[in-house]
């Protein structure tokens, strides 16, 4: 393919992770919002993050039969469409300041972020020289991160002005009046949604009739197979990926945690609200920091497993001073598990479907499956913090750490065939 022909593909690719990313994030600002709003604890708050990333476990699969059936240009705007449809759903979830129809609107946004990241990561690994797949991915993930610190500034700006004034003068007025303020809080989300339907489904038709080129499934599958792996039959004979689908699922955790708590976190420390909804945007800063430290150095100054290791020994390292620490070197180190966090994604992943041979695009569903760690981990965050506080639920990410940390240094040879 010549320059220009693998150019215009991977710009438009750079936009869907673009979307990827805003989409996402977006989260952070509605956690804080909505308990506000909708008068939530903070377990039932998580459930912004439980509804959105479930997704990814119960669509994984379906995902796959979809893009099998129209084709990965086609489910990408598919994919699109879905996203703006839950989109949509949030004015009348606003309207009606009904939480569920939030969560409903947050899983079908989700559903679509399913499809476009099973299709898009094959197109970023195959326009070009099979050995520069790593950097175009890791291209790709600034692209996300950008959009991710962006989201939650924009977001925001819009719907957490003047929060901090709006509840100290929530506890003074009567319940009707009580009634008037919050639903009008709540209607401060309606344009920023339809401004972003409008957006997608304009996207949708833009890749639609674009030139992207058709995925030839057979490159997905990868070079082929060692003699070892004629005998596999089951994917259950690779120990490595299922303790990769594992060690991504608490990652994808740890990551969510950093992002979206950070918010609630300042505010704990005494930090205005006002200031503290830029926070979630320091940690996707740092986590951009990383991704280019990752792009200069791997593999020219150390390996991916080096990456890992050190990755993992730097989340426990930030988490504990986080614990132990107070006010804004506190919330500072929480800020900075997103430098932690940032070289997992392309390390892990990579470790756990390398030999997989026939099985590779069976051990790619199950890595994006594991995702949905990222709904059940701040759940699990939420609830503690209801239970004790926002600063001691902190400790639940340690081990998920050391978890890691044992992966890169041998989970990851498990099971391998060695000649």
């Amino acid at each position: 393919m010549t320059n220009r022909a693998v150019l215009n593909p991977l710009i438009i690719i750079g936009m869907l992770f673009f979307v990827f990313g805003f989409v996402t994030w977006l989260s952070a600002v509605l956690i804080p919002y909505l308990q506000l709003a909708c008068e939530l604890n903070n377990f039932q708050s998580y459930l912004v993050a439980f509804a959105f990333y479930i997704s990814y476990f119960l669509m994984g699969i379906p995902s796959g039969w979809l893009l099998k059936a129209t084709g990965f240009k086609n489910g990408l705007s598919i994919g699109l469409i879905l996203v703006a449809a839950g989109s949509l759903l949030f004015i009348p979830a606003a309207i009606s300041r009904f939480y569920p129809l939030f969560l409903v609107g947050l899983f079908v946004q989700g559903a679509g972020l399913t499809v476009l990241q099973t299709a898009s990561n094959p197109y970023a690994a195959i326009l070009g020289p099979k050995e520069s797949a790593a950097r175009r991915i890791s291209f790709m993930g600034i692209c996300n991160g950008i959009a991710g610190a962006l989201a939650p500034v924009i977001l925001g700006a819009v719907i957490l002005n003047d929060a901090d004034a709006l509840k100290n003068k929530l506890s003074l007025l009567n319940p009707s009046q009580k009634i008037e303020e919050l639903n009008a809080l709540a209607a401060k989300v309606i344009i920023p949604y339809l401004i972003i339907t409008g957006i997608l489904i304009v996207l949708a038709i833009v890749i639609r009739f674009s030139a992207l080129p058709d995925v030839d499934e057979e490159e997905l599958d990868g070079e082929g197979e060692s003699a070892g792996h004629n005998v596999k039959t089951s994917i259950l004979e690779f120990p490595h990926l299922l303790l990769g689908v594992l060690v991504l699922f608490l990652y994808t955790g740890v990551e969510v945690i950093a992002g979206n708590s950070i918010i609630g976190y300042g505010a704990f420390q005494g930090i205005p609200l006002s200031v503290a909804k830029f926070f979630t945007s320091f940690t996707l800063i740092s986590m951009l920091v990383g991704y280019l430290i990752g792009i200069v150095c791997i593999p020219r100054f150390f390996s991916q497993e080096t990456a890992l290791k050190s990755s993992a020994l730097i989340g426990v390292l930030f988490a504990t001073i986080a614990i132990f620490s107070n006010g804004l070197i506190s919330v500072v180190f929480v800020a900075l598990l997103g430098l932690a966090n940032s070289l997992m994604w392309p390390s892990i992943w990579p470790l756990a479907i390398a030999g997989l041979g026939r099985f590779t695009k069976v051990g790619s569903s199950l890595l994006v499956m594991a995702i949905s760690g990222a709904a059940l981990l701040p759940l699990l965050y939420g609830y503690v913090t209801d239970h004790t506080n926002p600063q001691q639920a902190y400790w639940i990410v340690i081990p998920c750490y050391i978890v890691i940390g044992y992966y890169a240094v041998s989970g990851h040879k498990i099971g391998k065939n060695r000649n």
